[in-house]
């Protein structure tokens, strides 16, 4: 199967992110305070590159200093892209 990564990620001047059960919580004051973008802005930068595309699944992770969406589709033809 083939999986390409789509890691759209920001750069994150100063917190940390706590368990997953407070990711909205963080995620909404990281949007607030212009920290990272919305995650609707960030499908409609996936959606030219595959527009039928199923979302699976979204995760909000901090990797080193950045904040990421990792972000799992499903395309027409079955293919899953992380």
């Amino acid at each position: 199967m083939k999986k390409l990564l789509l890691i759209l990620s920001l750069i994150l001047v100063a917190g940390t992110l706590a368990a997953d059960d407070d990711d909205h919580i963080i995620a909404r004051e990281l949007l607030l305070s212009g920290k990272i973008l919305s995650l609707e802005q960030i499908l409609e930068k996936l959606r030219p590159e595959h527009p039928e595309a199923r979302i699976l699944e979204v995760e909000l992770e901090q990797k080193d200093e950045r904040i990421v969406y990792e972000i799992e589709l499903l395309d027409s033809e079955g293919v899953v892209w992380e």
